[in-house]
């Protein structure tokens, strides 16, 4: 049986990335860290597979745009 995918919150990202908040933003901006998705009107997450893959090595990480 497949596995839902999870959505983590910004206080998971950054704990699991160690990077800080503006330098995720940015690099969220440059196309070098995957965005994020609203999952409410005031709130969003990220694809907890999406930040695994930009653990897994962030220096070969680009953002598919065409969406």
């Amino acid at each position: 049986m497949p596995h839902p995918e999870r959505i983590i919150r910004l206080k998971t990202v950054l704990h699991r990335t160690g990077l800080s908040r503006s330098t995720l933003y940015r690099k969220i901006a440059e196309g070098s860290f995957p965005r994020q998705i609203t999952i409410s009107i005031h709130g969003t997450g990220w694809h907890e597979s999406a930040v695994d893959r930009w653990i897994a090595n962030p220096a070969a990480f680009r953002e598919d745009r065409a969406e």
